[in-house]
């Protein structure tokens, strides 16, 4: 099960083709199973995983979002990276205003110590980030010293990460609802931070079996971080010693 949602949430198939991949492999499943699974594991390895995904290398931000079709309307998917790439945080919204500026700086900014919280938040020009981010300093949820910029070129590497995750999104061919669009796109994002390294520190091989196996820790079936880890030094060891 772990697998197929792995599988599904990285490399971005079709339901129908990842149905055909497990049966390859001897598992006889339907497309709509794995659609199930994806709807109430993706957010749940999002969940277990976000502690060691979410931490960017940077604390200067870039903030802008692209559109994604729900049940033929299209919705905004605001979204935060830092100045290297690294994902920070993402919010799905059936509208593109203040409030909703609002509640996805709140979601970014909510948990953080103080030496993680951005001195620097670049968006686009859209005026719906300014007046949240005065509202949220207002409340003492943003930091008061956090400058705002609005410097195009510097959204760049927002914009070509918005890229990449689109080509996950596009066998999709659409969602029906908002539920199963942010459902499905957490999986998405989550992946998309393993596979830029944000939780290498815990991915012991540095490889994509190491990132697997990330997710199969997170629901405890597989060795735990100490024990693979004194495995693969008494490997490397043999390899060397041979």
């Amino acid at each position: 099960m772990l697998w197929a949602v792995h599988w599904y949430c990285r490399y971005g198939i079709s339901y129908r083709d990842l149905e055909q991949l497990m049966a390859e492999r001897g598992v006889t499943l339907d497309h709509s199973t794995i659609y199930r699974w994806v709807q109430k594991y993706a957010p749940e390895i999002g969940k277990r995983l976000r502690w060691q995904w979410r931490c960017p290398r940077s604390t200067n931000w870039r903030v802008d979002g692209t559109y994604v079709k729900v049940g033929g309307r299209w919705a905004y998917l605001y979204r935060a990276v830092d100045k290297h790439g690294n994902t920070i945080d993402f919010y799905l919204s059936p509208t593109r205003n203040t409030a909703a500026a609002k509640c996805f700086l709140a979601k970014a900014l909510n948990g953080l110590k103080a030496w993680e919280t951005p001195p620097v938040i670049n968006t686009d020009k859209a005026p719906t980030y300014g007046l949240g981010l005065a509202e949220l300093k207002a409340e003492g949820k943003c930091p008061e010293d956090t400058e705002h910029r609005q410097v195009k070129y510097l959204n760049n590497v927002v914009e070509a990460d918005h890229g990449k995750l689109k080509q996950l999104i596009r066998p999709v061919r659409g969602f029906k609802t908002l539920n199963t669009a942010y459902a499905t796109i957490k999986g998405f994002e989550v992946m998309r931070a393993l596979r830029k390294g944000q939780a290498s520190s815990l991915n012991i091989t540095r490889d994509m079996q190491g990132e697997a196996r990330l997710v199969e820790r997170a629901f405890n079936p597989g060795p735990r971080v100490l024990a693979e880890a004194v495995q693969f030094i008494s490997q490397q060891l043999e390899l060397q010693g041979a």
